[in-house]
């Protein structure tokens, strides 16, 4: 079947955007031919610093015919009503037929719709996409109106081999040439088909599929390293950035000037990688190598020593700049530029970056009491000397080593090695990957930091919004469950989040004045812990817990002892595949559908005591009994945080459950009997709800 083959050629397109476009191109392109009842086999996009390619196989010469019966009026309307029909369907009236309806005899017609050749409805539609392409920035270029990442300047698309004309704004010529890599192979050539095309480009020095340039580059960079005895220092977003810059990837190594290992070694490996995209070589023993890979994007004739050499030149310049801020950072200690923090601003109604380390310092001491093995006046000293980094002029132009040059700068500063690791992991962890501290100071300044933030967010109503999170809250409520779980620590945070409250009223002045409602303050714990206790259902859904069994006991706790909820979603979760579990589902379902139907029919609600002493029959006393027991040892599991024991103790309801159903008649017509035995089916569904809420289990 025919095969749609699209190129759009630009200037560079920025690598942080290639992936996105690739997966925007696919998306949008499926939904025009789906909306076109045009079916194909596969679809796949690649692509390259220049180019974005789409191929399309299995697609139809045509779309299919279509046959759609409509009806008109009836065949007494008015001549004007019934011509009126006929002119809008394009039909006579001997093409219709009149037929009887339960609404009286109308006329009925069917309309033959031939469809439109592919080619036409895909000119019509790459169109569309091109022009409503969705860049996160694009720009305009020339006298024309069109909008693009760069400048588009040439289209390729081919259906079945032939050409297929697009038209845009800018009017960017399309047809069937491409053309080959920007300096090695620049000139232009037709292409017939997409194997034609691959293989055409491939010759021109163009590896167009993202996947095999990383692996290339990644193969060929590993092979350098262990030819010289090295390894490479991993970085899969450099990777996949440098992926994003060359068409043909070509690997050399250079040399770092042995004048700057005395630098330390992430603040080496940020400089080549920020701003000169090298990766870094580490020696058997795990030290930074004085060598560095670089990826070109041409094919060099001196085997690459004028590229090495122009990138060393370069790379010695850059590491100038960083050896003279580490000089210039040292003279100064760390704890002297706390002053200076009262100019750099945390938030227009939070304050300062000081107001937020004087906060730290004490709302860190507070958290370190409830973290085992926590030294409280590190933790505070830690937490005071956090942020002091940002005060550097290495931080300044490296943002990204903020908290590392703080460990760095407070070890030169004569700090204990624990408060100078506690510095450098406080941002920690930054996102899902990253990974989370272990030692009880750094997890305390991290929680620290982290609660302060979140807290002063949420009293000025700066919360993120189902597209907004200009913030990372969200980001900084996963840090703290995963600070909390991974540590398993027992956090009360409702008091923690006050205590935090506490400190924005101590040191920013007027704070319950930044609102213009008096009562902003009010409720603000309460709704950080809804928000948290949301995210950690996000992160339990993305480990595979089962949603559902997630809801079933969020919905009957509100607990802010994350690793208590924990414990209960995943007993929960275990208990019910095993056959005390099944049991228990089933009896919880019987039991409560009975309920829940009397309550609905009386419009009323059996949550009452049960009266032993109207019940009469040997099954109503024997499950009464049983269940005041069972009761008690529930309450206590449950108070013990022993939470299979309580759904164990439940499960063994089952026997006298089942012969209740089976010999006892629950809607009888004596009304008090009747009323008894739903209180005691009722008093069976409140002490399984201490668990979790049942109802909410796909199945009940």
């Amino acid at each position: 079947m025919p095969e749609l083959l699209v190129e759009l050629f630009s200037e560079e397109i920025p690598a942080r955007m290639q992936s996105k476009a690739a997966n925007d191109f696919a998306r949008t392109m499926t939904a025009k031919l789906e909306s076109n009842d045009l079916t194909f086999k596969e679809l796949k996009t690649y692509v390259t610093p220049r180019r974005l390619t789409l191929v399309v196989t299995g697609l139809p010469e045509a779309q299919p015919d279509v046959c759609e019966e409509k009806r008109g009026p009836k065949v007494d309307a008015p001549k004007r009503a019934i011509q009126g029909f006929l002119d809008a369907n394009g039909l006579t009236r001997w093409q219709c037929e009149e037929r009887e309806t339960e609404k009286g005899t109308f006329l009925f017609a069917e309309i033959r719709k031939t469809g439109c050749t592919t080619s036409s409805v895909l000119a019509e539609v790459l169109g569309e996409i091109i022009s409503a392409f969705p860049w996160r920035k694009s720009m305009r270029w020339g006298n024309g109106e069109m909008r693009w990442v760069r400048s588009l300047q040439r289209i390729l698309c081919l259906f079945n081999g032939q050409t297929v004309e697009i038209t845009t704004k800018n009017n960017v010529p399309s047809g069937n040439l491409t053309s080959g890599h920007r300096f090695l192979k620049p000139n232009t050539f037709p292409v017939s088909n997409f194997d034609d095309y691959q293989n055409k480009i491939r010759s021109a020095r163009v590896i167009l599929d993202p996947e095999e340039r990383k692996s290339i580059i990644l193969s060929a960079a590993q092979k350098v390293a262990d030819e010289r005895g090295m390894a490479l220092y991993p970085d899969p977003g450099l990777l996949e950035e440098v992926a994003g810059l060359v068409e043909w990837p070509e690997i050399l190594i250079g040399k770092i000037d042995e004048t700057f290992l005395e630098l330390p070694q992430e603040v080496l490996i940020t400089s080549m990688r920020s701003h000169q995209k090298y990766f870094s070589l580490i020696t058997t023993d795990g030290v930074l190598a004085p060598q560095f890979i670089i990826v070109a994007n041409v094919e060099a004739n001196d085997g690459g020593l004028e590229i090495i050499a122009g990138n060393e030149r370069v790379l010695r310049a850059r590491l100038s700049d960083a050896k003279f801020f580490w000089e210039q950072d040292l003279k100064i200690p760390l704890e002297a530029r706390l002053d200076a923090l009262s100019t750099s601003i945390f938030h227009a109604k939070l304050g300062t970056m000081l107001q937020k380390v004087r906060r730290l310092e004490s709302l860190s001491g507070q958290i370190a009491k409830l973290i085992p093995g926590c030294d409280a006046e590190l933790a505070k000293r830690a937490a005071l000397l956090c942020k002091a980094d940002l005060m550097t002029e290495m931080v300044s132009e490296f943002p990204e080593l903020q908290g590392e040059m703080g460990r760095q700068y407070s070890l030169k500063s004569g700090e204990v090695s624990c408060v100078a690791n506690a510095i450098g992991e406080h941002y920690s962890p930054l996102g899902p990957n990253d990974s989370c501290p272990t030692s009880p100071l750094a997890v305390a300044v991290a929680l620290t930091d982290k609660i302060d933030t979140l807290v002063g967010f949420f009293s000025v109503q700066e919360v993120p919004t189902g597209s907004r999170d200009p913030y990372a809250l969200r980001r900084a409520a996963l840090g703290l469950i995963r600070l909390i779980l991974e540590n398993q620590l027992r956090l009360p945070l409702l008091e923690v989040f006050g205590s935090a409250l506490q400190g924005y009223e101590k040191t920013v002045p007027d704070f319950k004045k930044d609102s213009d409602d008096p009562n902003i303050i009010t409720g603000i714990e309460e709704n950080l812990l809804h928000f948290v206790l949301d995210r950690l259902k996000v992160h339990l859904r993305e480990q595979g817990v089962r949603h559902d069994h997630v809801s079933a006991v969020f919905a009957r706790s509100n607990d802010d002892d994350l690793v208590r909820l924990l414990g209960r979603v995943e007993a929960l979760s275990g208990f019910l595949t095993t056959e005390d579990g099944g049991n228990l589902f089933a009896a919880y379902k019987r039991a409560t559908n009975i309920v829940t139907i009397e309550e609905k029919k009386d419009d009323s609600s059996y949550d009452g005591k049960v009266d032993i002493d109207t019940l009469r029959e040997p099954e109503d006393v024997a499950l009464t009994k049983e269940l005041a027991k069972i009761a008690q040892v529930v309450q206590k599991a449950l108070k013990d945080e022993k939470y299979v024991d309580a759904m164990t103790a439940m499960s063994r309801l089952r026997a006298p459950l089942d012969q209740f159903f089976e010999n006892v008649t629950v809607n009888t017509d004596d009304k008090l009997i009747r009323a008894n035995r739903l209180r005691l089916l009722s008093q069976f569904r409140q002490t399984l709800g201490g668990i979790a809420d049942f109802s909410h289990i796909e199945g009940s």
